[in-house]
């Protein structure tokens, strides 16, 4: 039988005209905006990314101006395409991420955050699992010296802090929404991919091993947890080339996702990350790419970065499950959505 939250996030995609009563939606988005329901769901995300703000400011973390074009961006963005623009001349990437970036930042100040937008170019299909932008912002946050299980703890105490802020400064607008929000109050349930994995068996969702856990799979298990938790150590094949192999245990990553609960999936994405040069470049050519189009990243690493840990969250999907909306083109002004056109 199918978790009722999984069943509420699917049967609104079911329809046949699904995709057109979407786009004729979307086509006009200007309009949506001035409803007293997207009003609530903004104003709760400007009371979500101020909190941000302050619980990482309060921590020591420097906020810094993101990259938007350079000459690659993040290669691990699973299956969507990359967005390219003439940069006199040379064949330039609109950020997918600023992952490659945050290391060297983070080596000259310690604790860095950046409120970065990102393009991803994703699957058409990919408009029915109500939780894909093309465009959307993620705050990324790194710091020098420290291990996954420290950001962990970091992401785990600024999602507290949001919802703390959210129920104290938009309570009316949660209830036009009808959303109820707790404050978690225990320390976040850490399960291993291999835990997981076993989990999902028993629910009827099996995953192969060695990959990345299918969304509607991340559902299943999103679902079946109360409150939001962490699955940890990844294996080598399943991540990007800068997330960092555990010396002690090859082929498993240090590094790890949080999920929300009721069936909103995927909240985080963080790891310790690979900063050594002949470890980097080993792992670039296991995934079948050039490392010289890495160029200029593989020199930063050559020329000595620190050991970092840190993780990005989604703005759009952490507003959602702030709401408990539907879709997440719902958190966003003008969304802009796989395959639809508009404005």
């Amino acid at each position: 039988m199918m978790h009722p939250s999984v069943e509420r996030f699917e049967k609104w995609t079911r329809s046949p005209t699904f995709r057109e009563e979407l786009k004729k939606l979307l086509s006009k988005s200007y309009l949506h905006v001035r409803t007293p329901r997207s009003k609530a769901v903004l104003r709760v995300q400007a009371v979500a990314l101020e909190a941000i703000r302050e619980y990482l400011n309060s921590m020591g973390f420097v906020e810094l101006l993101p990259p938007i074009i350079g000459p690659v961006t993040d290669p691990g963005i699973r299956g969507a395409r990359q967005a390219s623009i003439d940069f006199y001349g040379h064949s330039y990437k609109v950020m997918s991420s600023a992952i490659l970036y945050k290391q060297m930042m983070a080596t000259a100040l310690g604790r860095i955050y950046i409120v970065s937008p990102n393009v991803r170019l994703e699957p058409e299909k990919t408009i029915y699992t109500g939780r894909h932008l093309v465009e959307f912002v993620q705050v990324d946050v790194e710091e020098a010296h420290a291990t996954y299980h420290r950001a962990m703890d970091v992401a785990e105490g600024l999602f507290k802090h949001v919802v703390r802020r959210v129920l104290e400064r938009a309570g009316e607008e949660l209830k036009l929404l009808g959303r109820s929000l707790e404050v978690p109050r225990g320390r976040f349930e850490r399960i291993s991919y291999d835990e997981a994995l076993g989990i999902l068996e028993k629910l009827g969702c099996r995953v192969d091993y060695g990959t990345e856990i299918p969304w509607r799979c991340e559902v299943v298990l999103s679902a079946y947890f109360e409150e939001p938790f962490f699955i940890y150590d990844y294996p080598r094949g399943s991540r990007g080339f800068y997330d960092r192999e555990d010396p002690e245990r090859p082929g498993i990553l240090r590094d790890f996702d949080m999920l929300y609960p009721e069936g909103f999936g995927e909240a985080i994405s963080g790891a310790e990350r690979e900063y050594e040069y002949e470890k980097v470049v080993e792992r670039i050519k296991e995934g079948g790419e050039d490392p010289r189009i890495y160029g200029w990243y593989l020199e930063m690493l050559s020329d000595g970065i620190a050991p970092t840990a840190g993780f990005g969250i989604g703005v759009e999907r952490l507003t959602r499950y702030l709401c408990g909306l539907e879709a997440v083109w719902e958190a966003r002004p003008y969304p802009k959505l796989p395959g639809i056109v508009s404005p």
